[in-house]
């Protein structure tokens, strides 16, 4: 059946296509305008971000009301959603508006004075101009960087940095709370020498410590030497454990590892042969006894098929021929004290102090009634003038929460309200996170003022830990200014849920620089905002840094495991996959760092024929030309796909790869 036009010839939806015109024109309108209220704002920017930063206001003021429902009604007619406007948000709402000027067959529209001059095109090209000059130009073949950062033997081994760069480093990280400059200036006399040779170049990126929030010190443990054997799941010992015995006046460290390490007297030490024994009773009056199997110049091997604990002057005696004692007797000399911890549970008083007095777990009476709670102190106590009681606070990474019942001038009262499974173990030094707390604490400690003239000279890149708020990024600044003409660029790293709250501010100030950046400190920033918030705020972040054509670095535990252990699991591979939604990732220190960037520089390589920040590329599909097989018949993997030359990789190594 022929529809029926409407009188005034236009299609019988035009009332729909009038209403979401009206409505976009309206949100349009407050883009345009938001510019106009922040012109001082706009004046500092530096040119190379001013199209940026207008790009930025606009998106917020897009961004300020639920468009949810308009993007519905756009879908419904075959129009963009906006959902992808990020880099050229008013280029983006006026196409759509144009498209339904056409549709409600009004006549042709005019540009308007305040078209926008970002396209599509120029939008991207931004981005990709502001990421070159910060991070370097892109490996090729792999649009996103790689950036890792250096262990402390990187000082000292020059094939370490070498084989990073190698196998895809673009960005080397140096942690300045960790070493000193003479070691970072050795890292980096490594890199450029390895940079040479391999004709290859890479940023130095240096990230001040920042005022980190940290447990005290606690007193220490017992001195004890567990001697534990090797035993199966029966309890039947396996392998004896081995024990190494060394002069205590000149003790070698066992050239082998070693259950435990005992000093004894030299002149007791020399009279010992291989095959015989010495016996004593440990710390728990057990009697035990060690056979030694072999006697060398710096010290002799023992070993014990028994558990035992010797604490320092355990008596040794040694026995000949049938094992009695032949009544010559060494001592065992000093041994290192255990690091101390406090065990907390749910439900437990923890006792924050001002002082770094060191700390002690709780005392008990002999009916286990707590005579007096856990306490430990933290480095940072002007703290305690900020926070209030009722505010959460975390420690060692999240791993143990509490809530804070009440403040005094000397203490913080911390009530232990996370559950696990067994009790909690809480070491010194460890991070201590108040995320409902508003901290009066500047991101730049002394130290950090101190190693910003090394950082200067040497850098390209200053990272700013613990960015919350513009009056941070603007201190920086004003320290680098003071220093010289050579100004790195500053990469702000988001890890509070105040700088995540201040970002617009804090992009608005650094952009006041040539070339800057962002990194999502997930660690921190996890704890700091929930963990189960962590995926919505580093999309806001990716978001919001896009608008801005401002590069965003994706850290923190990306393929540790395969860094630390050398296998990764799969959600870390899937978790290095999202990376590709950044322009670049960082990896961390550990034994298999070289293994991590090479698998790295793997996926990403895959993942770019596939993502682009939030665009799927609809690259040939391997599987649609999938054969339709008959049940019970096998289809080896199809030519090109991802799975083709996988047993060519298993054999030859992760290098046989193909580069979409």
């Amino acid at each position: 059946m022929t529809k029926k036009k409407s009188t005034d010839g236009a299609s019988p939806g035009n009332g729909e296509v009038e209403s979401v015109l009206n409505e976009l024109a309206a949100i349009r309108a407050d883009m345009v305008a938001e510019p106009m209220r922040s012109q001082p704002r706009l004046a500092r920017v530096h040119p190379n971000y001013q199209h940026s930063a207008r790009n930025l206001l606009h998106y917020l003021a897009l961004r300020r009301r639920d468009l949810r429902p308009l993007q519905l009604r756009l879908a419904a007619l075959g129009l963009s959603s906006l959902g992808r406007a990020e880099s050229h948000v008013l280029a983006t709402v006026d196409s759509v508006l144009g498209v339904l000027h056409r549709l409600a067959q009004h006549a042709v529209q005019p540009p308007a004075e305040d078209a926008a001059v970002m396209d599509f095109a120029h939008g991207e090209r931004l981005l990709a101009e502001h990421t070159d000059a910060l991070l370097g130009p892109a490996t090729t073949g792999r649009n996103v960087r790689i950036m890792v950062t250096m262990p402390s033997e990187a000082a000292e081994d020059y094939l370490l940095v070498h084989n990073l760069l190698q196998q895809g480093m673009d960005c080397m990280r140096i942690n300045c709370a960790h070493d000193d400059a003479a070691a970072w200036a050795k890292m980096i006399g490594h890199l450029r020498k390895a940079e040479h040779a391999l004709g290859r170049s890479c940023r130095v990126v240096m990230d001040l410590a920042g005022p980190k929030l940290r447990t005290g010190p606690l007193e220490p443990g017992p001195a004890v030497a567990r001697i534990r054997p090797v035993r199966d799941v029966y309890g039947r010992v396996t392998a004896p454990a081995r024990v190494w015995l060394t002069p205590e006046q000149a003790p070698r460290l066992p050239p082998s590892p070693a259950s435990a390490c005992l000093p004894v007297p030299l002149g007791w030490l020399d009279a010992l042969r291989s095959g015989e024994r010495v016996t004593f009773k440990d710390a728990r009056g057990a009697r035990r006894s060690l056979k030694f199997v072999d006697v060398t110049d710096n010290g002799c091997w023992a070993e014990a098929t028994r558990t035992a604990y010797i604490v320092p002057g355990t008596p040794l005696h040694h026995a000949r021929g049938a094992g009695k004692p032949d009544g010559r007797e060494g001592r065992v000399g000093a041994l290192p004290q255990d690091a101390a911890l406090l065990t907390l549970q749910k439900g437990d008083l923890l006792i924050l102090t001002r002082d770094l007095k060191p700390g002690r777990p709780a005392s008990y009476d002999s009916a286990g009634k707590i005579l007096s709670p856990a306490m430990i102190g933290c480095t940072l106590p002007e703290v305690f003038d900020d926070v209030q009681a009722g505010e959460s606070i975390w420690f060692d990474d999240g791993k143990i929460g509490g809530v804070i019942e009440k403040v005094d001038t000397a203490r913080v009262l911390v009530r232990i309200t996370q559950e696990h499974v067994t009790a909690m173990k809480l070491r010194a030094d460890k991070g201590i996170n108040l995320p409902e707390s508003t901290l009066r604490l500047a991101a730049m400690t002394a130290k950090d003022i101190e190693d910003l003239a090394f950082v200067a000279k040497h850098a390209d890149i200053v990272e700013l830990s613990f960015a919350n708020c513009a009056q941070d990024v603007e201190s920086l600044q004003q320290h680098l200014a003071r220093l010289g003409n050579r100004q790195p660029a500053i990469v702000l790293k988001i890890e509070t849920r105040r700088g995540f709250e201040n970002l617009t501010e804090m992009l608005l100030t650094v952009m006041r620089a040539p070339s800057c950046g962002v990194m999502i400190a997930r660690g921190d920033l996890a704890v700091e905002c929930g963990f189960e918030r962590l995926a919505e705020v580093q999309e806001e972040i990716l978001w919001l840094c896009e608008a801005a054509h401002v590069p965003v670095i994706w850290a923190t535990q990306v393929l540790e495991t395969l860094a630390r252990e050398g296998r990764p699991s799969r959600a870390e591979i899937t978790d290095a996959a999202m990376g590709r939604r950044a322009e670049c990732v960082m990896l961390n220190k550990g034994p298999y760092i070289v293994s991590a960037v090479r698998v790295l520089d793997d996926i990403l390589l895959r993942m770019q024929a596939h993502q682009a920040k939030k665009r799927s590329m609809l690259r040939e599909l391997h599987l649609a030309h999938a054969p339709i097989v008959e049940p019970g018949r096998a289809a080896g993997p199809l030519p090109g796909s991802p799975l083709a030359g996988v047993e060519d990789r298993l054999v030859d190594g992760p290098d046989v790869r193909q580069r979409h």
